[in-house]
């Protein structure tokens, strides 16, 4: 066997070793990113949802004769701003995301108040359109809570992955910077109540 031989396969190896190394460490960063932009969408298409019932309980309450215009104005706004403040999944600065997040904290605040007016319209709280609204705006608000926190896990996988050694020696190399969690301002963590006492009078 030819002496240049050996030194030639050795190379071929480390090459092919290196190259294996490099691919596995883009692939799977690619595939983690990738998984928690999803989670991001599932974010924001959670809070869709809930905008949605929120539009139609708004239609629902203002059948009501006499109910607060200002109450009522006041969710419209917020909600329409709600709608409006998205985030590309690319695109996830802390400052978009305090955007966001501070959008849905007005949403909440509007809609906390105008759920404590309903408590003074019987015929409301006894509408059944109303409690079913009510009752998918419930189970909405746990959804949401569930899409932000698989939102957070994904975006910690992936963060603790591009940032161990060594892989955080090629994360610069590939372009992979590390992903903002969602964090919710304070108070914002609790969900608006949307449970009514039907036996008060």
């Amino acid at each position: 066997m030819r002496k240049w031989l050996i030194p030639l396969i050795t190379i071929v190896v480390v090459i092919f070793g290196v190259y294996s190394w490099l691919k596995n460490f883009n692939n799977k960063a690619v595939v983690l990113q990738e998984d928690a932009k999803t989670t991001w969408s599932n974010v924001e298409s959670a809070y869709q949802r809930r905008n949605d019932l929120i539009g139609n309980l708004v239609k629902t309450v203002q059948g009501a004769a006499d109910f607060e215009k200002e109450t009522l104005t006041q969710v419209i706004e917020a909600r329409s701003k709600a709608t409006s403040t998205t985030i590309d999944a690319n695109n996830l600065t802390p400052e978009n995301m305090a955007q966001f997040q501070q959008a849905q904290t007005g949403l909440n605040s509007a809609l906390s108040k105008m759920l404590l007016v309903v408590e003074r319209y019987p015929d409301l709280k006894a509408n059944a359109n109303f409690l079913e609204l009510q009752s998918q705006l419930e189970g909405t608000e746990n959804r949401i809570n569930v899409a932000r926190d698989r939102f957070n896990e994904g975006v910690n996988n992936y963060n603790k992955f591009i940032k161990v050694f060594p892989n955080s020696m090629l994360a610069g190399m590939f372009n992979f910077s590390e992903m903002n969690r969602y964090k919710s301002n304070p108070g914002s963590e609790n969900a608006p109540n949307v449970n009514f006492d039907f036996n008060k009078k």
